[in-house]
């Protein structure tokens, strides 16, 4: 495969002047992700090597072919690139939801990988705040003043705004919102627990998932905004926060465990997981909303000098990609710079070691671990899984789609050990280990 003409990608540079035939090659294996710059392949120059980063799969056993990046959400245990080569290492970019594959939240799973690029901060590259664009974003005046929200709550408008039409979620965040429905006011728009039309230029909902000016000053209107992930794992943390926080709304969240760790101030959410039941969440949201004063606490942080979480800052300070800023680049391209320097630093090591075996140490082996992406086992979004129906429909989905995915992670692991080529054995693999478990040999 020749690779003398290729596009290339100038990053912060470096002073390896190798011809592209010279180079690492790292190759994207999930398509739907990649290219993300015109043709299949190009050359990246990173902030101490530089490499080849293609898409297409001709390379696959090219012993220049170093790492295989593959995006987590198309990550499939029968669709592995197998035999797993010696030479080879795997990296992960999944930003996503946990819920797009469980697989990577069991051990057996994220084991497979030596780099990761995650929303947790554990991960090596870390995607964190991938849905914050700037400390600027936060510190936008409100949309929509405290008066004229009053004026409107006179007017009829509910207190609190929920908006979802991606229903039947492993959060099964509909179940408690049902719940809370009971105890105060809540205008529901979209798909998921509706009992209020959107107005008609606003019917197309896709326009949730973007910043279309009608859209935002709609629902900028509202004094607290349900947000609620269609996953819960820690740091995973998406618009349906920061949006609120953005327009000056108090955003009523469940998520992320430990989002406490990423707020301007301890004052700026109301956590549901904070409340014992959904009516004492309701008594507190019916508290704020009479109490102006109380209320206004939570838009403090609107006000530079009231953001006073260090992490925050500096992680928007640090961090070296961007959203949405041509100045930096974006975290695909960061990701792949780190995936090259890394493999570089590693065959230079091993070239070391085989040269001078008694003075130089061999590259340690690197393998990501659960922190990296472990996201627990969904539960109900209300009450407890014991007491729910048989033909409960979250129940029938959920909770097997986790526990089959670590099926499937021990699977791959165990082709993988076994030196398999045809991941169609997958099948063969868990049967087997199924028959060893129920003898309790596995």
């Amino acid at each position: 495969m020749e690779f003398a003409s290729i596009a290339s990608y100038r990053g912060p540079g470096n002073s390896d002047r190798r011809s592209n035939k010279e180079l690492p090659i790292l190759l994207w294996w999930s398509g739907g992700l990649f290219p993300h710059f015109p043709g299949d392949t190009e050359r990246i120059d990173c902030a101490t090597s530089s490499c080849l980063v293609t898409s297409n799969r001709k390379v696959q056993l090219y012993k220049r072919t170093t790492s295989i990046i593959f995006y987590g959400t198309d990550f499939r245990a029968y669709e592995a690139p197998l035999p797993r080569l010696r030479h080879q290492t795997w990296a992960l970019f999944h930003e996503e939801s946990p819920m797009n594959n469980y697989l990577l939240s069991h051990g057996p799973g994220i084991r497979l990988f030596n780099y990761t690029a995650t929303f947790r901060r554990e991960s090596d590259y870390p995607l964190t705040l991938q849905w914050l664009p700037s400390l600027e974003y936060l510190l936008q005046p409100v949309a929509v003043s405290l008066e004229e929200k009053n004026r409107l709550r006179k007017e009829g408008l509910a207190p609190v705004l929920y908006i979802q039409s991606h229903c039947d979620v492993p959060s099964d965040r509909d179940r408690y919102v049902q719940e809370l429905m009971k105890y105060i006011q809540v205008d529901s728009y979209g798909k998921c627990l509706n009992n209020k039309p959107l107005p008609e230029y606003l019917e197309d909902t896709a326009t949730a998932t973007g910043e279309e000016p009608k859209f935002m000053n709609f629902v900028a209107r509202y004094k607290f905004h349900l947000a609620l992930e269609n996953g819960l794992c820690p740091d995973y943390m998406t618009e349906k926060l920061w949006r609120p926080l953005h327009q000056g709304c108090v955003p009523v969240y469940r998520g992320s465990s430990v989002v406490a760790d990423w707020m301007p101030n301890d004052h700026s959410a109301v956590l549901i997981d904070n409340f014992p039941s959904p009516k004492a969440l309701a008594d507190f949201l019916k508290h704020l909303d009479s109490n102006d004063d109380e209320y206004s606490k939570y838009l403090k942080f609107k006000n530079h000098r009231m953001i006073t979480n260090a992490r925050l800052l500096e992680a928007l300070q640090t961090r070296e990609w961007g959203v949405n800023d041509m100045s930096k680049p974006n975290y695909l391209n960061g990701f792949e710079c780190y995936v090259c320097d890394q493999e570089n630093a590693r065959l230079a090591a091993e070239r070391a070691y085989k040269k001078a075996p008694k003075k130089n140490q061999p590259p340690k082996p690197k393998m990501a671990h659960n922190s990296h992406m472990g996201c627990p086992l969904p539960n109900p979004g209300y009450g407890d899984v014991q007491d729910l129906p048989a033909d409960d429909g979250w129940l029938q989905i959920w909770p097997q789609d986790y526990w089959q995915s670590l099926d499937q992670a021990e699977g791959l692991e165990s082709l993988i050990r076994h030196n398999e080529s045809d991941p169609s054995l997958l099948w063969k693999h868990i049967q087997s280990m199924a028959v060893s478990r129920a003898r309790g040999k596995h």
